[in-house]
């Protein structure tokens, strides 16, 4: 393993800010994986240090396939985690949303240059992702509807859900659309949390990546973990049920959870008088795919999206 500085910049009231990575093998760019982008991205930070951690065995073991290289940067925005902010937090601007970058513009403008000109010309790219949704999630891959998605590769991972959707303007500075454009087969990884550590989510998305890496021919080492036949789906054809009310959320069913129509999925209850404003129900059979999980929401606020089959 050898350690790298990818971007720098000095601080007026605390040492520099760094963003390291972690290099293993030798050889071609084969896979660059990428952890938190945001400051309460814990979830994908701690994927992303276990990663560290194994690889680092396994390359002493000789398990890095001849002529591959790996590289890992766990954390692209530490002073926001330190500072428990979710984006920059000098002007609240989002790294995810300046890609591919421009090294003489504002400051995320120059930290997301610095970090594609590191991930730029790898054959695969992961990168471990949060929803703009505070919630919980099936683990999953996801990739944007580029022309240059890669299906077959993401269902490698074996995970239960491959996810594509049709790109919004805006998303056309996301690393994943530009790493797609500049020809590296991209997947976002969503771990089911973001600012909290879910041991058994995160395992099954370490035990993902490493099959990945296992199929793909990057590792010689073993794949753990089960595997499944991953359901391939476009997220337009989620049902997505809002709030009709804002008040207390109380969420009877969790991410995962099969459903069937009349099941209460989340009770709205008002925070004066605790009188239920609205019992939510299933309108069809499915499976809960994302569930929201604060515990006060506005009208209109999505609260489940549901796979219906």
């Amino acid at each position: 393993m050898r350690i790298e500085t990818i971007f720098e910049m000095t601080s007026p009231c605390r040492d520099n800010f760094r963003i390291k990575g972690y290099r293993f093998g030798e050889g071609e760019k084969t896979l660059a994986i990428v952890g938190a982008m945001r400051g309460d991205e814990v979830q994908q930070q701690y994927i992303c240090s276990q990663l560290v951690n194994r690889l680092t065995m396994i390359e002493q073991r000789g398990g890095i396939a001849e002529g591959k290289s790996i590289l890992i940067i766990p954390s692209c925005n530490p002073f926001s985690m330190n500072v428990n902010r979710r984006f920059w937090a000098m002007d609240n601007t989002d790294i995810n949303r300046m890609f591919p970058g421009y090294n003489q513009g504002e400051t995320t403008q120059r930290i997301a240059a610095a970090i594609f000109a590191a991930l730029n010309g790898f054959k695969y790219g992961i990168q471990l992702a949060s929803y703009y949704v505070s919630g919980d999630f099936i683990p999953h891959v996801r990739m944007l509807k580029t022309g240059y998605e890669d299906v077959d590769t993401a269902r490698l991972f074996g995970m239960k859900y491959v996810t594509t959707y049709q790109p919004r303007p805006f998303d056309t500075t996301l690393l994943n659309y530009n790493w797609q454009l500049w020809s590296t087969k991209a997947f976002s990884v969503y771990a089911g949390q973001t600012n909290r550590i879910d041991l058994s989510n995160s395992g099954e998305t370490i035990d993902a990546i490493f099959r990945m890496m296992k199929r793909t021919g990057i590792i010689n080492a073993g794949s753990p973990g089960v595997a499944y036949e991953s359901i391939c789906i476009d997220e337009a054809s989620l049902q997505h049920i809002k709030a009709r009310h804002a008040g207390i959320f109380y969420r009877l069913v969790d991410a995962g959870s099969r459903v069937t129509p009349g099941d209460s999925l989340a009770h709205i209850i008002d925070p004066y008088n605790g009188q239920i404003l609205d019992d939510i129900k299933a309108t069809e059979e499915g499976t809960v795919f994302f569930a929201h999980h604060r515990p006060v929401v506005f009208q209109n606020a999505l609260l489940f999206m549901i796979h219906v089959v």
